[in-house]
């Protein structure tokens, strides 16, 4: 197996594996447009989600507005339909210095590991649209799939429970498309193999720094917490989906 040392832990953290009828499904050649335009969407979905997490628990209102300046012309692509995607490049990057509060004992970590994780991600969405543009595939709008969503109605709604619940929600789906992009390498057209092969090593770390952030934040032991959504994942991903994403269950 490709990168085999980078998916083993990965392996062992989900649940289960995705199913043979997934990939059978997700290789047809009529959906490889509906696979890459849900990966382009999933690429921005993460970086917001990292960035609310940077702006509600780390930061004060000037280094959030900065950050969501970063994010705004992601943003107004997807949305708005405005801009020219081949500028987006140049457009992922900080305009300042990310300061964490000062009452944030774990802030400075926070930062770091979802700062990076923003600008990794950014920069796929990027790539995801030069493999759109390459095959021809113009971005529409299309629903959300059930997964997120699935995982997220899960979490507590008080802290620090809240938090630790979303990063270990985000460590699940981080883990869970490196699993698919492992899975579709082999049966896709080498371009776009090649691609989702040169995802996996940020993939497979960002499952962990979102693990490592979640137990530095809880004075108790996470084990019990991520074997309850390792349950909730494997539910979404084993159980029939009539809507084929990304994300998806079996077809």
């Amino acid at each position: 197996m490709i990168y085999s040392d980078l998916l083993l832990p990965i392996k062992h953290f989900l649940n289960v594996e995705t199913s043979k009828s997934w990939v059978d499904e997700a290789i047809k050649p009529e959906n490889l447009s509906i696979l890459l335009i849900d990966h382009l969407i999933c690429e921005l979905k993460a970086s917001q989600s990292a960035m609310y997490l940077i702006r509600k628990y780390a930061v004060d209102k000037e280094s959030g507005d900065a950050l969501l300046e970063w994010l705004q012309p992601f943003e107004q692509f997807i949305y708005k339909r405005e801009g020219n995607w081949r500028d987006l490049a140049a457009k992922n990057k900080l305009s300042k210095s990310i300061i964490p509060k000062s009452t944030s004992s774990y802030g400075q970590d926070l930062i770091d590991k979802m700062v990076l994780l923003i600008k990794e991600e950014l920069h796929h969405f990027y790539q995801v649209l030069e493999m759109m543009d390459h095959y021809g595939v113009e971005y529409k709008s299309i629903t959300p799939s059930r997964y997120a969503k699935g995982m997220l109605k899960h979490v507590k709604t008080h802290e620090p429970d809240t938090l630790i619940d979303k990063l270990i929600c985000g460590a699940y789906i981080e883990a869970r498309s490196c699993e698919r992009f492992a899975k579709l390498a082999p049966y896709v057209d080498k371009n776009l193999g090649d691609f989702y092969i040169s995802l996996l090593r940020s993939e497979a770390r960002h499952y962990q720094d979102y693990l490592e952030l979640a137990q530095s934040i809880s004075s108790d032991d996470i084990t019990a917490k991520i074997e309850y959504f390792g349950k909730v994942e494997a539910e979404l991903i084993s159980s029939p989906d009539s809507d084929f994403k990304f994300h998806s269950g079996k077809p």
